[in-house]
């Protein structure tokens, strides 16, 4: 709700899909916005664009070790490939997760209008 409420400018739909909320985009992207059932506190939050621009944006808190060296460590950010890592700006408080990653994509997809 908060998504199709909050954010109606760039959102045409929310759903579930097994474990995630799927949100699908007016440019024709989607987010998927996944927290555990069995570990307490573990999420992952991925913007697929790969047909719109060649991109994703994910934030997640999986442990890799190779990213052990982000400041944010566990959480992490792909931002545009899965290989460009760095520090996450989520918070950690889940509603002000999905606004704060909702704010960002309204931000990307007007940038991107301008740009046109």
């Amino acid at each position: 709700r908060l998504a199709k409420e909050e954010y109606a400018d760039i959102v045409m739909d929310a759903y579930r899909v097994d474990a995630k909320l799927r949100v699908l985009l007016t440019d024709e992207s989607y987010l998927d916005f996944w927290w555990s059932e069995v570990e307490q506190g573990r999420f992952a939050h991925h913007w697929h664009r790969q047909h719109v621009d060649g991109t994703i944006h994910r934030h997640d808190n999986s442990p890799h070790r190779k990213w052990q060296h982000i400041e944010t460590f566990p959480q992490h950010y792909h931002r545009e490939r899965e290989d460009i890592v760095g520090a996450s700006f989520l918070p950690e408080e889940p509603h002000e997760a999905v606004r704060a990653f909702l704010t960002f994509c309204r931000e990307v997809m007007r940038a991107g209008e301008t740009s046109s």
